[in-house]
């Protein structure tokens, strides 16, 4: 039988004919779908964080003072620090509740070691060691002992503050060389050091999550640790390793807070780590591990500044500032549960 042009015209172009199958073009919209469910729910986060600009200006003129953003950047530098490492472990499925302990550690041990006249550079080192042992105490009693991260980082901030505040004898570490105050108050070419250091430290996270073999290992691991072992990725240590840099970020942000007060006390940092984990789930990091990205961490980072300073303006009372964080906090994490369950 002679085909005609028009037979094969509608073979190409309906289902189940020579044009593809139905369950092809069934997958083809279901990808389309997802790829646009997916630039809705990226886009979105950005969004938010217009219309809160938005409403901060009508409602605070002074917000774009150019005084004010640079204040609200500086204060949060220590945050950010803590909150790309935070990303980085909770891609892995996990998280770390001891990073208040040892920023307010590293806070004390950086001002300590100043105030007995070493020099800034090698007691910026010597903090960043305290903070990376503390972290590798994490990574070897979750990967290698396999306990709960949650109960292992609970424990390690009980004993990591006690030994900050025997090692300070509860008292606070005031500096008065005013080269302490250079990282966390000075600046080149009118740019603040801690915003460089915040920056530096999105950039490169950002890379390393983004354009390395170590940043695909880290989603593969969150996505399905065992899949990830059976295809030769070493998990354990990579999974540690993430502790570690969050504990020696945490460290780092210690400094620039003692530095930015010219104090170290080894009581501060009771809510950094939830403050940290907050900004990562606000920028979208699930908590069920496998997805997240920096860039997201930063927004949410700035939507959580934002609201702060909003709400400081305005003179909102720290207790309902308390719960109106709070309540956005449990609204991310309820989205990101309905999400998980729906892939």
């Amino acid at each position: 039988m002679q085909i005609t042009k028009a037979d094969q015209f509608r073979r190409a172009i309906t289902p189940g004919m020579a044009g593809g199958s139905s369950d092809e073009w069934s997958e083809g919209g279901s990808a389309r779908l997802k790829r646009l469910r997916e630039i809705l729910r990226q886009g979105a986060l950005v969004i938010i964080l217009i219309v809160l600009v938005l409403i901060s200006v009508s409602l605070y003129p002074g917000f774009l003072d150019p005084r004010n953003l640079g204040n609200l950047l500086s204060q949060s530098a220590p945050l950010a620090v803590v909150a790309v490492a935070m990303t980085l472990v909770m891609v892995t499925r996990g998280f770390d509740l001891s990073v208040g302990a040892l920023y307010a550690t590293g806070a004390t041990v950086y001002a300590s070691l100043a105030c007995l006249g070493w020099s800034l550079p090698l007691a910026a080192a010597v903090t960043v060691l305290v903070g990376v042992i503390g972290g590798m105490v994490n990574a070897f009693l979750i990967t290698r002992l396999n306990v709960n991260a949650f109960v292992t980082t609970l424990g390690t901030t009980s004993t990591f503050s006690g030994l900050a505040l025997i090692y300070s004898r509860s008292s606070p570490f005031v500096v008065g060389n005013p080269e302490f105050t250079i990282l966390g108050r000075g600046s080149i070419f009118g740019m603040p050091y801690s915003i460089l250091i915040m920056l530096a430290f999105f950039f490169a996270g950002q890379f390393v999550l983004s354009k390395t073999v170590y940043g695909r290992s880290l989603y593969a691991i969150g996505g399905n640790e065992e899949a990830a072992r059976l295809a030769g990725i070493r998990t354990a240590l990579l999974r540690g390793s993430t502790y570690v840099i969050c504990s020696a970020s945490a460290a780092v942000a210690g400094m620039i807070m003692a530095s930015r007060v010219s104090i170290g006390q080894a009581d501060i940092g009771g809510s950094m780590a939830l403050d940290a984990i907050a900004v990562v789930v606000i920028g979208g990091t699930s908590l069920q591990g496998g997805s997240g990205a920096i860039w997201r961490t930063g927004v949410g980072l700035l939507i959580v500044a934002t609201l702060s300073n909003l709400l400081d303006s305005l003179a909102v009372d720290a207790n309902y500032q308390l719960v109106i964080k709070g309540a956005i906090v449990v609204g991310a994490v309820a989205l990101d549960a309905i999400t998980h369950k729906r892939r």
